[in-house]
């Protein structure tokens, strides 16, 4: 019998996985599940092109992430894992704000209502030359905020650096009464989807050694 500490995911004997961002949010999501990868931050610039819908732009960037890195011949590895996430207010994508009055302003925004979060997936095979790309939509409905809650909530520090101005795993849980679709999907990676994805390709095999060891 495995011990309670060991992961439940296992990677593939051959497999080297990529994750294709600085994100520490993403390394904590796909290392909570046992998954072994490096990380290698992709340079690939972050902008909306002209006529891209929300959907079209975060598998976009996701591809670009991915294939940036994979291309570097420096580094080593056969799968990569590019991602991006936007917050969606109605049609207007909201990004990291630039200052606390920014701030201040996404989150009055957002309070009261619902918006949505979009977080796009690519994985790439290096050896195959082949790709997955798709892209997750969770709806967050927001409670209303007073203006106290909303000052303090910015002097915490923690809404800069996030798009939308919020982290769900955070402290910003006292704003989310509801979502609808994956949780992990807010925090910038959806984990069942992605997992998914790498099965098909050949880079993980879901309990091997579990159920090896239990036959």
């Amino acid at each position: 019998m495995p011990s309670v500490n060991e992961p439940s995911l296992h990677c593939s004997e051959t497999s080297l996985l990529v994750l294709a961002s600085a994100s520490p949010r993403r390394k904590e999501l796909l290392a909570s599940l046992g998954i072994d990868f490096q990380v290698v931050p992709s340079q690939a610039a972050e902008i909306l092109l002209p006529n891209e819908s929300p959907r079209q732009h975060v598998m976009r960037l996701s591809r670009e992430k991915a294939l940036e890195v994979a291309q570097r011949k420096a580094v080593t590895g056969r799968w990569f894992l590019g991602s991006d996430t936007i917050v969606l207010r109605d049609e207007t994508i909201l990004g990291k704000p630039t200052d606390t009055k920014d701030a201040s302003a996404m989150l009055r925004s957002l309070s009261g209502r619902s918006h949505q979060v979009l977080s796009g997936y690519a994985i790439y095979d290096r050896s195959s030359e082949t790709m997955e790309v798709e892209a997750v939509t969770t709806r967050v409905r927001f409670k209303e905020l007073t203006d106290q809650e909303i000052a303090g909530y910015i002097a915490t520090g923690e809404p800069f650096g996030k798009a939308g101005s919020y982290a769900i795993q955070g402290i910003g849980a006292f704003m989310i009464p509801a979502i609808e679709g994956s949780y992990s999907n807010v925090v910038g990676l959806p984990l069942c989807e992605v997992v998914a994805a790498l099965e098909r390709l050949g880079a993980l095999r879901l309990f091997a050694e579990t159920t090896r060891e239990a036959e």
